[in-house]
């Protein structure tokens, strides 16, 4: 189907641009599922716009299905039968009605009015969108249009299918159920499969994975080949599957497992053939992290409603009597499966929308109090959005980072100090890049310089809408090493929202959990990830590492259900078996 020889790339407009693709070779087969990995900037998302035409190599040759992406008159055709599914679904939704926009592809192929129909309908029901087909899509949440994205590509029924990262934006159900759309697609219709992706659980799902770095492809093999080579993997700044993972730190604790384990049911097999030591005590437990710091509460909410386009027939309640309060320094995550009214809330706490009704006060100043000067507001509550391009409009990547202390009056030696500091806070080392456009940028780097541009501000309160959705392994490791530290050393207060329970698992100290608008939990983890069956009936999932302790005290151990480290999970393990024998 994909046939790739020797093909190197640079972008056009200055003759020093280095090659972001160096000499790569590969070959997909028809009706195969191939993943790629690869950091930030390696070049994935540059061969998916070169397998779809969007692109030509500068060297080489890419031929689809036979035909030559170099050859005008076979781009249509090419662009027909390689369909691509991009990172950020905005980039690829052209219509004001979902329907309309899941049409578009049909129509522009010239498949008749009825057949278009059906196509639309089976697409949005393969996706779980089919109630949404009225709707603007500006009303739906990112990962909602990613759904409407993907299913526009099916509506044109295309032999092979691109996913550029789809399922970045997606809550836990909504991953399995696009992830188990692909495999459908894949499986049972024969459609080629090339999915790149930064979630390691779902490249195990592949015939083949192609890891790529700098540019280069540098490994290539089946899943077990790939991710059996753990500090190979973190060596290209890439993660490696939970089971492959822990079975890696346990081998290194004197476990004799084996060095095929990939997979978190391979890894609880081999575990609970280890004979257990004779129990003396129960296991010492992680000590819980206390439920309130007694601190002064900084964000007070109650009873908040908020209401889209109401009386009006796109009317949709957002937002249901919502009531809570964070203290001051606290670490609170934020919950829920898509379209729960996450994003709509922490767009009230800096006064983006207003409440419908019921009362918001931050830092001791009520948000609909006249007297209450919104700007003020704004400049102790820093929001970073799910997209950074939302918030990046600069021409270059100092200016943008300096934009909001600029807009304080700082000297120019302050906001200097500020934007090199940010930059280094998450992870932009390379001060040649404070030159360039921050469209430039990929899509991990355009994320690091939205959320240094808030840091720069230096805000009392920090909320993050997804902050590493989009960013490799140790790309997302640094963000959250930063905030983790800003939080310390600068004693703010954080709200992270997102759809990794690992994630907030282990960087929170309570966790709100939000399902259709409503606050069904507060309260520290341990407590909220207690009820696996309640957490899937809302759209959500444990932790891995809390299935993995479930699964293996159902076999006799006894492992701390409030840990949420895997190094320390490893050392828990180690110590609970006989590791003489197997």
């Amino acid at each position: 189907m994909i046939n790739v020889n020797n093909v190197s790339f640079k972008y056009e407009g200055h003759e020093d641009n280095p090659y972001v693709l160096k000499n790569i070779s590969f070959s997909v087969k028809t009706g195969s599922f191939v993943s790629i990995l690869g950091h930030n900037g390696s070049g994935k998302s540059t061969v998916a716009k070169l397998l779809n035409a969007i692109y030509v190599p500068s060297e080489g040759d890419i031929t689809i299905a036979g035909m030559n992406t170099r050859k005008v008159e076979h781009l249509w055709d090419i662009r027909e039968k390689a369909g691509i599914v991009f990172q950020n679904p905005d980039n690829q939704i052209v219509a004001t009605i979902v329907e309309e926009d899941v049409a578009f592809g049909p129509e522009n192929l010239g498949v008749p009015s009825h057949e278009i129909r059906d196509r639309v309908m089976a697409a949005l029901k393969t996706v779980g969108m089919q109630d949404f087909a009225k709707r603007q899509p500006h009303q739906l949440s990112g990962g909602q249009k990613q759904r409407v994205a993907i299913a526009g590509v099916l509506a044109m029924l295309p032999n092979c299918i691109i996913f550029d990262e789809p399922t970045a934006m997606l809550d836990p159900v909504g991953r399995k159920e696009v992830i188990n759309t692909i495999i459908d697609l894949n499986k049972n219709q024969g459609i080629t499969v090339l999915l790149i992706t930064h979630f390691m659980e779902e490249a195990l799902l592949s015939d083949e994975i192609i890891v790529m770095n700098e540019g280069e492809i540098v490994k290539k093999g089946t899943p077990t080949e790939v991710f059996s080579d753990v500090l190979g993997m973190q060596s290209f700044r890439l993660d490696v599957p939970h089971g492959a993972y822990l079975a890696h730190k346990l081998r290194g604790l004197g476990l004799g497992l084996s060095d095929q384990i990939v997979t978190v049911d391979a890894l609880i097999e081999q575990v609970a053939k280890f004979p257990l030591k004779a129990r003396k005590h129960s296991v010492n437990r992680a000590l819980e992290r206390q439920e309130d710091s007694g601190l002064n509460a900084v964000v007070e909410v109650k009873d908040l409603n908020y209401t889209y386009n109401p009386q009006s027939v796109f009317e949709v309640k957002a937002l249901d009597q919502i009531t809570f309060s964070v203290s001051d320094q606290a670490f609170v995550g934020l919950i829920g499966h898509t379209g729960s009214g996450k994003s709509t809330l922490i767009q009230q706490l800096n006064g983006l929308l207003k409440p419908s009704s019921g009362s918001i006060m931050i830092l001791g100043k009520t948000l609909s109090d006249k007297a209450t000067k919104m700007v003020d507001v704004r400049k102790k509550v820093g929001l970073v959005f799910q997209y950074p391009e939302y918030q990046l409009f600069e021409e270059t990547v100092f200016k943008d980072i300096a934009y909001g202390p600029t807009q304080l009056g700082l000297p120019e030696e302050e906001i200097a100090k500020r934007v090199w500091s940010s930059m280094e806070l998450v992870g932009l080392r390379d001060r040649s890049l404070s030159e360039k456009s921050p469209f430039e940028l990929s899509g991990g780097q355009k994320r690091r310089v939205a959320i240094a541009g808030i840091l720069a501000m230096k805000p009392r309160i920090l909320i993050l809408d997804e902050p590493t959705a989009g960013l490799d392994p140790k790309g997302r490791h640094d963000i959250f090493k930063a905030v983790q530290d800003i939080h310390r050393t600068e004693k703010i207060t954080v709200i992270l929202v997102s759809h990794s329970m690992e994630d907030i698992a282990q960087l929170v100290e309570k966790i709100i959990v939000m399902d259709k608008g409503k606050i069904l939990h507060y309260d520290i983890p341990s407590h909220v990830f207690k009820d696996a069956k309640a957490l899937n009936e809302i759209g959500l999932d444990l932790p891995v590492i809390s299935k993995i302790v479930n699964a293996l005290n159902d076999k006799g151990f006894d492992l701390s259900t409030s840990q949420f480290d895997m190094d320390e999970l490893a050392k828990e393990i180690a110590a609970s078996v006989e590791v003489t024998k197997c």
